[in-house]
């Protein structure tokens, strides 16, 4: 009886070890597709969004001057500033003497520009004295005088860096907002003083 009980348990013990065997194989089968085809999905989607990354390089590259560039990773890319040397300039007065200083910065499109603008550097300033030296102390002592230079002067450094626009009237008032495709987008005043 001892040798028939440990026959039936032993049959029985037999049993379960296949099924166990079988259903881990069975797990590790879903385990082993499930991870393929996660991975198949993970590279088919990354080729994607860098077959989309590199149209948004090439269309960068070709259309060169956008106000709002996008970097490698999909963010804007910094704004790129030009410091100039500081200006001192004698005021056009009718009474007594007033001088201003002060030391403007451009945001231009690229660091490429930067460069452009820093071989023009000379001219840029005789255009800058100029304009600076045209005005009063009425005209730069309230914010929109100080903005309407600040337009004026984006659009003297614009005709230097780009040439002139078509269309363009000499004698016009320059606007806020400058054109998507203008080498220098802002110019902003770090310092000004009028004394």
């Amino acid at each position: 009886m001892a040798d028939a009980k440990k026959t039936d348990a032993a049959e029985g013990g037999d049993a379960p070890k296949p099924k166990k065997k079988l259903l881990l194989f069975i797990i590790i089968g879903v385990v082993v597709l499930v991870l393929g085809g996660g991975g198949a999905a993970f590279f088919l989607l990354k080729k994607s969004h860098t077959a989309e990354d590199g149209a948004d390089g090439e269309e960068a590259t070709t259309t060169h001057k956008t106000t709002k560039k996008k970097s490698k990773d999909g963010k804007e890319a910094p704004p790129v500033f030009v410091k100039l040397d500081p200006f001192t300039v004698k005021l056009q007065a009718e009474g007594a003497e007033s001088y201003l200083q002060t030391t403007p910065e451009l945001r231009v499109l690229d660091a490429l520009l930067g460069e452009k603008i820093k071989q023009y550097t000379p001219e840029i300033r005789h255009r800058v004295l100029l304009i600076l030296s045209s005005k009063g102390p009425a005209e730069v002592s309230n914010p929109q005088g100080v903005q309407a230079l600040s337009n004026e002067i984006r659009v003297a450094i614009n005709r230097i860096i780009d040439g002139p626009k078509e269309g363009a009237k000499a004698g016009a008032p320059a606007p806020d907002d400058a054109d998507p495709d203008d080498s220098v987008q802002a110019v902003l005043f770090t310092s000004f003083i009028v004394q």
